[in-house]
């Protein structure tokens, strides 16, 4: 099942980045995604299929959530 992702939607991994946030924005959806920590601004691309098994939750950009 692949996940809707539409840039600046809130996404909530289940391990944090080295810097103790949790949360990451979408910056770029497609096959390889482009995501921002919340917390330290670092950028990140990753592969989709890797990125939906480390997803916990997605919070839409208009700030509601999803399962």
């Amino acid at each position: 099942m692949l996940l809707e992702l539409n840039p600046g939607d809130i996404l909530r991994l289940k391990k944090p980045h080295p810097c103790g946030s949790y949360e990451w924005e979408v910056v770029r959806p497609g096959s390889d995604v482009s995501i921002k920590c919340v917390g330290c601004h670092r950028l990140v691309l990753m592969p989709r299929s890797t990125l939906e098994r480390k997803v916990k939750q997605i919070q839409n950009a208009k700030g509601k959530a999803q399962d």
